[in-house]
């Protein structure tokens, strides 16, 4: 039977409860247990960046649980709206690819400091959606957002 849970029953509620669950003020408690329900056991998170030379890129690869120690200081010490922008969605049969072009900003709706992409790998077991994976990698000056929508 299909799920019915708003977060995970569709492409857009999953990828609409990813962004708000990371979202909010600095020092506000983030909804952890809401950001479980939403990933796959194994899931993995990598946010990416430019390697020191330049020449290519790096990833730190997380389990969900790392991810959220990695992260809790930050949204500890600062307030972090993450806002999308564009998304394109490539799916083959119960596997969908997301790319889904972001604003960081420090109030709702307020100006961004940084942008980027995020690279999402969902899977539909027959009954709900999940997150496989997550990649980003944020605009800089040799890397530029690309044309929008993606």
């Amino acid at each position: 039977m299909p799920e019915t849970d708003p977060d995970t029953a569709s492409i857009d509620g999953i990828i609409k409860a990813l962004y708000e669950v990371i979202s909010g003020p600095a020092g506000a408690p983030r909804d952890w247990g809401r950001e479980r329900k939403l990933f796959h056991p194994g899931a993995r998170l990598a946010p990416t960046r430019v390697q020191p030379d330049g020449r290519g890129g790096v990833a730190d690869v997380f389990d969900l649980d790392g991810y959220i120690a990695s992260r809790s200081p930050m949204f500890a010490k600062d307030s972090f709206f993450e806002t999308e922008t564009a998304r394109h969605t490539f799916r083959f049969g119960h596997f969908v690819h997301v790319l889904s072009a972001y604003d960081l900003s420090r109030t709702p709706g307020g100006k961004p400091f940084v942008r980027g992409v995020n690279s999402i790998d969902l899977l539909y077991d027959g009954s709900r959606w999940w997150v496989l994976s997550i990649a980003w990698n944020n605009e800089g000056p040799d890397n530029p957002l690309p044309e929008l929508p993606l």
